[in-house]
C-alpha cells in the first residue's frame, strides 16, 4: 500500500492520483493528512505539497492541482532525463517536475479551454496543443512520467515492480456513409448522376449505373472483406454505424431502411457496436437522444458506445451529454489531423469537468491514428509515425487505438491493411 501524505486533497488531485497510481501502475493507494500517521508507515510512501515531512520521497507541488477554474499557465517545457516535463520544481523537490501537475494539465485538456485557433472545421488542430508544438505527440508522456516516478519509489523503499502491462488493441470502423451509391433513393440517385453528367464526371456515371445494375460492387461495401480479413489475421472490430437525418453533412442512407438496420446487427455478429454522432448531434442535446434512441430501437440493447468522429469537441459540454444519456466509453479523445496522443495517454481515463470541478464517469478512450490521415499525407509518413508510435507503447504497455472509415478501405484498402496488420501484431 503506498501512502500519501497531504494536506487536503482536491478533486483535482484524487483524479490525478486514481488515473496514474490505480489505472496506469495498478497500485493501491490512499491519502493521510495525519502527520503522525505518515511518519509511522513503513512501507512505500511520499508527500505532495509545499515541504518536506521527513524521512519520504518529497514531490513540490505546482499550484496547478489546489486551483479552481481556468487561468492562461506559464508553461516550459524543459527535459527530465529522456522524457520532456512541465511546470518545473525546486531543488528541494526529489522530482524535478510536478509530474501530477502536468498529468492534469494534459489529460484534462486544459488547453483546449484557453483562446486557440481553431481549424477550417471548427475543431482544435493538433498544430495548437503544447505536445505538437514540443515534438512529443507520439509520446504518452503521462503513462512514461508514471512508470519513471515507479522507480523513484522503488529506489528509495527497495519496492519490486509488477511486469510491464501488455498491449491491448481497438481498432474502430467509423460508417458514416454505409454505401456510395446503393439505397440512396431516386432522387438522390438522378440527381447525383445528373451532376456526374454536367461536371464530366464519367468515371463516377459510369461507375454508379454500374452499381446500381449489379454489375459491380458498391465502393463503400467493404464489410465482408473486413470480416474475413479479421479473422485471418486473427484481429477485433469494433463498428460505429450514424444514424443521422440526410443533411449537407450526412450523406448515409435513410436510418429507417431495413437492410441498414440488418447489417449493423449482423456486424454486432463480429463486434461490439456504438453510434457514429452526427454534426447535429454533437452541437443539440435533443438531436444526440434522438439518435441514441434510434440505435437502441435496432440493437436492442443500451448504447454504451459512441465516437465523434470529425467534428469539434466543444468541450465540456458534449461530454456532459453523453453522461446525461449515461454513454460510458467515447472513442473521440485523439486527433483527425495528426498520428499521437491527444491527451499524452495510452490509457483509458474518466473525463474531468474543469467548468464544474467534478469527474463524469464517461471512459475516454485514446486513439492514435484516424484514417482520414491517408488523405493528407503519404503512406510513408503515415507508417514512420504510427512505428513510432508502436514502439512508445510497446516499451510500458498500454491501447493502441485505431480509428478507420469504411471508405477508406475503397480509396487505400491495401495501405489500411498493412497498418492493422503491423499494429495488432507488433507485441507478438
Amino acid at each position: 500500500m503506498l501512502l500519501i501524505y497531504i494536506q487536503k486533497p482536491t478533486p483535482r488531485i484524487s483524479y490525478t492520483f486514481r488515473q496514474i497510481f490505480t489505472e496506469i501502475l495498478g497500485m493501491e493507494f490512499k491519502f493521510t493528512s495525519k502527520i503522525e500517521d505518515f511518519i509511522a508507515h513503513d512501507g512505500m510512501k511520499f508527500s505532495y505539497g509545499k515541504e518536506s515531512r521527513g524521512n519520504e520521497l518529497f514531490v513540490k507541488s505546482a499550484s496547478l492541482l489546489w486551483d479552481q477554474g481556468i487561468e492562461n499557465q506559464k508553461i516550459k517545457v524543459e527535459s527530465w532525463g529522456d522524457s520532456p516535463c512541465f511546470f518545473k520544481t525546486s531543488e528541494t523537490s526529489d522530482l524535478p517536475f510536478d509530474i501530477f501537475a502536468a498529468s492534469f494539465y494534459l489529460l484534462s485538456r486544459y488547453e483546449e479551454y484557453l483562446p486557440h485557433n481553431n481549424d477550417r472545421f471548427n475543431r482544435y488542430p493538433a498544430a495548437e496543443s503544447l505536445a505538437f508544438k514540443n515534438d512529443f505527440l507520439k509520446k504518452p508522456v503521462v503513462d512514461i512520467w508514471a512508470f519513471k516516478f515507479k522507480r523513484e519509489l522503488q529506489k528509495r523503499f527497495s519496492g519490486e515492480g509488477k511486469p510491464v502491462r501488455k498491449v491491448i488493441n481497438k481498432n474502430v470502423l467509423a460508417v458514416g456513409e454505409v454505401y456510395k451509391y446503393k439505397k440512396k433513393g431516386s432522387i438522390r440517385t438522378v440527381g447525383a448522376s445528373l451532376r456526374d453528367f454536367f461536371q464530366f464526371n464519367i468515371t463516377g456515371l459510369i461507375e454508379r449505373i454500374r452499381v446500381l445494375l449489379f454489375l459491380k460492387k458498391d465502393p463503400y461495401d467493404v464489410y465482408e472483406q473486413l470480416i474475413s480479413f479479421a479473422k485471418r489475421e486473427k484481429i477485433s472490430w469494433l463498428f460505429m454505424f450514424q444514424l443521422s437525418n440526410y443533411s449537407i453533412y450526412s450523406k448515409n442512407i435513410s436510418y429507417n431502411k431495413t437492410n441498414y438496420h440488418a447489417l449493423i446487427k449482423s456486424m454486432g455478429d463480429y463486434g461490439d457496436l456504438g453510434l457514429l454522432a452526427g454534426l447535429e448531434a454533437i452541437q443539440n442535446f435533443d438531436t444526440l437522444k434522438t439518435e441514441k434512441k434510434r440505435w437502441e430501437s435496432i440493437v436492442n440493447r443500451p448504447l454504451k458506445m459512441i465516437l465523434n468522429n470529425k467534428y469539434d469537441l466543444h468541450l465540456p459540454e458534449v461530454y456532459n451529454n453523453f453522461d446525461k444519456l449515461e454513454i460510458e466509453r467515447d472513442f473521440s479523445m485523439g486527433f483527425v489531423d495528426a498520428i499521437g496522443f491527444r491527451a499524452g495517454t495510452c490509457t483509458p481515463f474518466l473525463f474531468y469537468d474543469i467548468q464544474l470541478e467534478r469527474i463524469l464517469p464517461l471512459v475516454m478512450e485514446t486513439p492514435v491514428f484516424n484514417s482520414r490521415l491517408m488523405k493528407e499525407h503519404s503512406y510513408f509518413k503515415v507508417k514512420t509515425n504510427l512505428e513510432e508510435v508502436r514502439e512508445e507503447i510497446e516499451a510500458i504497455g498500454g491501447t493502441i487505438t485505431l480509428i478507420f472509415q469504411n471508405s477508406d478501405f475503397y480509396y487505400f484498402g491495401e495501405k489500411c491493411n498493412q497498418i492493422l496488420t503491423k499494429m495488432n501484431h507488433s507485441n507478438e
